[in-house]
């Protein structure tokens, strides 16, 4: 199993963005799909999460009300539509899906290679 994730990149404070992480291979089931993100110098912080089934959603205080994730099951496919963006959330922004493996017994984490987010004017 693979994610990938895409759609970083440099954007003025106020803009948006939105990312998006691809999961791939053998996957039976997909539990909690989620975004964490770690900027230079500081420890990662959790972004947001969504159950893949029933798609309730959490956010930290930090992003609420900015940030929203979303999932397209039939993809297995998440995103992360960030708006009204500030410097403060300027970092590598990764994603991880709790998967269980077509030849699992167990749900396993996988992280993607992460995707960089600059807010800059």
């Amino acid at each position: 199993v693979q994610l990938q994730a895409s759609g970083g990149g440099l954007v003025q404070p106020g803009g948006s963005l939105r990312l998006s992480c691809a999961a791939s291979g053998s996957i039976f089931s997909i539990n909690v799909m989620a975004w964490y993100r770690q900027a230079p110098g500081k420890g990662p912080e959790w972004v947001s999460a969504i159950n893949s089934g029933d798609g309730s959603t959490n956010y930290p205080d930090s992003v609420k009300g900015r940030f929203t994730i979303s999932r397209d099951n039939a993809e297995n496919t998440m995103y992360l539509q960030m708006n009204s963006l500030k410097s403060e959330d300027s970092a590598v922004y990764y994603c991880t899906m709790d998967v269980l493996g077509a030849t699992q017994d167990l749900f396993k984490r996988y992280w993607g290679q992460g995707t960089l987010v600059t807010v800059s004017s």
